[in-house]
């Protein structure tokens, strides 16, 4: 948890109550259906919660924005962040019921208002989104071919509407057919030797009838 206020000084109490509770939750609910890997959950603040936050340090929501998280898994980077931005709405996504009854079970105990959960393909979301969200559930081009559509047309902050994709490594090769694409490296937010290779990747999207 101290990692959390000392690279985010300015939470409410509120908020760093929610995020203090996230320690038992995710314990809790682990032990019941696995959402986290038996060695991460110990590591639950730096390897999810404030991996997650790193799409923070290179966008502020503005109230209102709508967001997409795909393959949210236990909630991530979704959640995190719903508690950051309560006045953004945020969508969350993934394939696996039980993973999607533990996002719920942690939104609905935080009373997280702006969260909904569903158990949905991203191909089958209907709606259109500012900023679609995820932490490498697939390569690129293929995550791009889900969501094309689901963009918004109208910008509302200073990055393009589009992808902020959590991802770690050499993304060239990944990144080839997307030269918008901007890599910023959470080495340069975070000092934690985890971050060292872990990336957070805009690719901005035009809005497409």
């Amino acid at each position: 948890m101290n990692e959390i206020t000392k690279y985010f000084p300015n939470l409410t109490e509120l908020q760093i109550e929610q995020f203090a509770k996230l320690d038992f939750l995710y314990h809790d609910w682990n032990a019941k259906i696995n959402v986290i890997s038996r060695k991460d959950i110990d590591e639950l603040y730096t390897k999810h919660i404030l991996h997650s936050l790193g799409i923070a340090k290179i966008i502020k929501f503005e109230p209102g924005t709508f967001v997409l998280d795909v393959g949210t898994g236990g909630g991530f980077p979704g959640i995190p962040l719903a508690i950051l931005f309560p006045e953004t709405r945020f969508y969350l996504i993934d394939v696996i019921a039980k993973k999607i009854k533990v996002v719920q079970a942690v939104a609905e105990a935080l009373e997280l208002k702006n969260v909904k959960a569903e158990q949905l393909r991203a191909e089958l979301v209907k709606g259109d989104f500012d900023f679609i969200v995820s932490r490498a559930v697939t390569n690129m081009p293929d995550f791009v071919s889900w969501i094309k559509d689901k963009i918004k047309k109208n910008n509302k902050h200073q990055l393009k509407n589009g992808i902020l994709y959590l991802k770690g490594g050499d993304l060239t090769e990944e990144l080839a057919a997307f030269p918008k694409a901007t890599e910023y490296n959470l080495a340069d937010y975070f000092e934690d030797e985890f971050f060292e290779t872990k990336k957070v990747v805009h690719v901005p999207l035009k809005f497409q009838i």
